[in-house]
């Protein structure tokens, strides 16, 4: 009777520890950082599936961090980052020289950067970069999957370079659309989305820890075989959110 109490608790802890960091309370400079009346309306909009507040918060930011942000695109999350950390902070985002030759795609990452003064735009080969110095954060949402398609991709030459680039201690926030158990590398290209276990598998790979695993962002629901933007619902799908450890 004892026996069955104890295990009964013991599950009890586990499954309210995952609550906890599913509600994650959000501190005062992350809720100013969404709420920021600069951020687009186009990006508010998305806030609802998203929820940037509570990511944000599960990831670990704080005010006087530095962050770096893989493919940041069109800057949805840096702006926010950039906020949060505030101006004792800073935010590289990282894009590669193919991005960077792209046609007006620098001129446009460039006209948003330049009302966020902590946001530095640096050009690198993800496999081989070398920060300007080492981060406290290294941050990537819905992009992981990504890394693995086209023909020189080098998914392990990333993860080690990012775990070279933080500080000990330092966290690699890695948030992708979720795949169906098994669904393999190859649901990397066929529906853009990510087979969590060999996620984690390629980061511990490389010395990563799992720290800790978010519930914000699950989606029971998403059939997860699906492409991820299939009847726009590319911010409903299941995603999966990793905050790994370098220790």
């Amino acid at each position: 009777m004892t026996r069955t109490f104890a295990a009964a608790a013991f599950v009890a802890a586990l499954l309210s520890t995952t609550a906890i960091y599913a509600a994650d309370a959000v501190p005062a400079a992350i809720s100013a950082a969404v709420a920021d009346a600069g951020r687009p309306a186009a990006d508010k909009e998305r806030d609802a599936n998203r929820k940037p507040a509570e990511t944000v918060a599960f990831a670990g930011v704080k005010p006087g961090m530095t962050v770096a942000e893989l493919g940041p695109g069109g800057g949805y999350y840096t702006k926010i980052l950039s906020k949060a950390v505030g101006p004792k902070g800073k935010v590289f985002a990282l894009i590669t020289k193919a991005q960077a030759e792209r046609a007006g795609f620098l001129d446009g990452m460039k006209a948003w950067a330049s009302a966020y003064p902590n946001v530095t735009i640096v050009t690198v080969d993800f496999g081989t970069m070398m920060l300007p110095e080492k981060a406290d954060l290294f941050w990537t949402t819905e992009n992981y999957h990504d890394f693995h398609n086209g023909p020189t991709a080098n998914v392990a030459g990333l993860n080690k370079s990012v775990f070279e680039n933080l500080k000990p201690g330092g966290i690699f926030y890695v948030e992708d659309h979720a795949a169906a158990k098994g669904a393999g590398a190859e649901a990397t290209s066929k529906v853009h989305r990510m087979d969590e276990d060999i996620a984690k598998s390629e980061l511990t790979a490389v010395g990563f820890k799992v720290d800790a695993e978010g519930n914000v962002l699950r989606n029971p629901a998403d059939n997860k075989v699906s492409g991820n933007s299939e009847s726009g619902a590319h911010f409903a799908t299941d995603r999966f959110m990793l905050r790994m450890k370098k220790p």
